[in-house]
């Protein structure tokens, strides 16, 4: 069996550098984590490190075994997390998938009302960007997107919570500023920001579109989300296309108007597995997406 405790010290020997550095890192004294990595070596039957000038590097196994020991550590985190958990009294979770959107808008009232419902609850929160007919399987809860409706799978059931159509972000000089809408082929020959660095489904979705309008969409700046794109416009670099839940709040300057002929939009889910959908968090939760999309 090998000892975790010499493999936490192992490993933080590799990530520092040298065993002192690690040893500063760690409030132990260089001949204490010697004395471990001596050990560990010895449990493995390894040479985990060797010589390197005047200093030691891993070796071709110690590197393998220091990939390995950060699963096994992160498994033994969460392991610590739920033991603190039922010592403390919280004995439920919720984890949530969301996309960048969601989360800059509806999700930060919905992790409030679930806190002030469920006290003892613990929420585990990631940036997911998966496709729609294939949610994150890690999570009770994901936001995902689509065109329509879809069949998430066995052991999940899926929400429509609202369809959101693309709009584009102009400068307030822009001539298509203010304006009710715009066609999307009127944007064909301007200077394109992208803000979708994963060039993902709701990208694709986008290109899609132009095309059916007759033209793709010459990128000048890539930009990772739409939060950046739409500070790209304000300094008059160029146009985004996006949508509209991604451009809500615009800043001074910046005019967003709803695109047409034809509009793009992606319909938003929530995902939920079944068996979290009939529990008073799941339930909670669905209820608070559904009540933050309709506003």
């Amino acid at each position: 069996m090998l000892d975790l405790h010499r493999l936490r010290i192992f490993r933080s020997v590799v990530a520092s550098g040298s065993v002192q550095a690690a040893a500063a890192n760690l409030g132990y004294t260089p001949s204490a984590v010697s004395q471990h990595v001596t050990a560990l070596q010895r449990e493995t039957g390894l040479t985990l490190l060797e010589r390197a000038g005047r200093g030691l590097r891993p070796t071709a196994a110690g590197l393998a075994l220091a990939t390995e020991a950060d699963q096994v550590l992160a498994r033994m985190g969460t392991a610590e997390a739920l033991i603190a958990d039922l010592r403390s009294g919280r004995t439920g979770s919720l984890s949530i998938g969301y996309l960048a959107s969601v989360g800059a808008t509806w999700l930060p009232t919905v992790v409030h009302r679930l806190g002030q419902e469920f006290p003892g609850l613990r929420l585990d929160l990631r940036l997911s960007d998966t496709a729609p007919d294939n949610p994150d399987r890690r999570s009770d809860l994901h936001i995902v997107v689509a065109t329509e409706a879809f069949d998430p799978g066995a052991g999940f059931v899926a929400h429509h919570l609202i369809d959101d159509p693309y709009v584009a972000v102009l400068t307030g000089h822009h001539p298509g500023a203010g304006r009710a809408a715009i066609d999307l082929a009127e944007l064909a020959g301007e200077r394109w920001i992208d803000n979708d660095f994963a060039r993902g489904w709701c990208r694709q979705n986008l290109i899609n579109a132009c095309a059916a309008a007759g033209f793709s969409p010459q990128f000048h700046v890539e930009t990772h989300d739409y939060r950046a794109a739409i500070a790209f416009v304000a300094a008059g670099v160029g146009i985004t296309v996006l949508p509209a839940l991604g451009a809500v709040h615009p800043p001074a300057g910046v005019s967003v108007v709803p695109v047409t002929r034809p509009t793009p939009v992606r319909s938003i889910h929530a995902v939920l597995r079944e068996s979290v959908a009939r529990t008073r968090p799941g339930a909670l939760a669905l209820e608070l997406l559904r009540d933050a999309s309709s506003q």
